[in-house]
């Protein structure tokens, strides 16, 4: 495997000074934010630059995939497909479980993040009104499952694994693949599935397998499955276009701690999982298949204040956002988001 460690979060401080310059929008900006395509980023241009030069290129891609759009494809980024594999089997054999086994993990507490939240439980929004977010869930709760792992050298929160008997090896993959995105870059690993389900169920108002959001953190790194239904919203037109999946890359996006960091200058874009195109579906039955997907969410320290960079104030000196700490503000939305 490639030594990859932190060289996502280093492509772009190399850019750093670029995208903290408040932009100036010209015509052939506003021309450039009319075409909405998320890039396919060539990591191993970075990876094996023979020069800052040549790393600043990849990273110049990355940081323009966030200001416009907010996601990138990361391709030949240093981890193996057998690796991502090997995850997406264990995690496959976990949610197989009975039902009464995984409830025994249950996620607790916001401040932990941590073990396994059942079907209808969580419901992703950009609300942070509880009252809200409940009437949400009751009427169209998200249709998937998912278990949380956070650090498993943390001495306060500790995770939450099933018997080795019942998935043997478990542990050690999820633990291994932990350390694997580490290396890329960092926090909390989350193994989601979506259950397959009646189509017309998916069509009805409001629902979703996950509800339009945005991430909460610095970045996501995301590797699906070939079933696709992840849909990215072009913030200029607020339509919804699929983030079809691509063999062998990662696809990253930018969280609302890097959008309060930048003063949006790098896009938080509400993303959402809904049924995938019409040739995937079974015209006969009318199912949605079941989808698998395993996401790493990167966040700062729990303890660290996010406040606007000085160098990406508004020309007047504008700051969209107050200064909050990574565990506030996580805690807070996660806090709202379960019941």
């Amino acid at each position: 495997m490639l030594a990859t460690r932190r060289f996502l979060p280093a492509a772009l401080r190399l850019r750093r000074a670029a995208w903290q310059r408040p932009a100036i929008r010209s015509l052939a900006t506003l021309a450039e934010e009319s075409s909405f395509k998320i890039p396919l980023i060539d990591f191993s241009k970075f990876l094996e630059a023979g020069s800052k030069a040549e790393k600043r290129n990849t990273a110049d891609e990355i940081v323009s995939g966030f200001r416009n759009v907010g996601f990138i494809y990361l391709d030949k980024h240093g981890i193996p497909e057998s690796v991502v594999q090997k995850a997406f089997a264990q995690s496959a054999e976990f949610f197989r479980l009975p039902a009464e086994v995984k409830s025994k993990l249950e996620w607790e507490d916001p401040r932990s993040n941590r073990g396994y939240v059942k079907i209808g439980r969580e419901r992703v929004t950009q609300s942070a009104d509880a009252n809200e977010i409940a009437q949400l869930r009751a009427k169209a709760p998200d249709f998937k499952e998912s278990m949380e792992i956070g650090r498993d050298w943390d001495k306060t929160w500790k995770n939450r694994w099933p018997e080795e008997k019942l998935v043997p090896q478990f542990k050690p993959t999820m633990l291994s693949f932990f350390q694997t995105c580490h290396e890329l870059h960092f926090h909390n690993l989350r193994l989601l599935s979506y259950p397959s389900i009646r189509t017309n169920l998916l069509r009805q108002e409001g629902q979703a397998r996950a509800g339009a959001h945005s991430d909460y953190g610095t970045l996501t790194l995301l590797f699906q499955d070939s079933v696709g239904g992840l849909e990215v919203q072009n913030p200029h037109t607020k339509t919804f276009q699929p983030g079809t999946p691509i063999p062998g890359t990662i696809v990253v996006n930018a969280g609302d701690l890097l959008a309060r960091w930048s003063n949006d200058i790098l896009r938080s874009t509400l993303h959402r999982v809904v049924a995938p195109p019409v040739e995937k579906l079974s015209e006969t039955e009318g199912i949605t298949p079941a989808r698998q997907s395993i996401a790493f969410f990167c966040n700062p320290n729990g303890g660290a204040k996010i406040s606007c960079l000085p160098t990406c104030l508004g020309v007047n000196g504008e700051n969209k956002y107050p200064p909050v700490t990574t565990e506030d503000y996580i805690v807070g939305r996660l806090s709202v988001t379960y019941t």
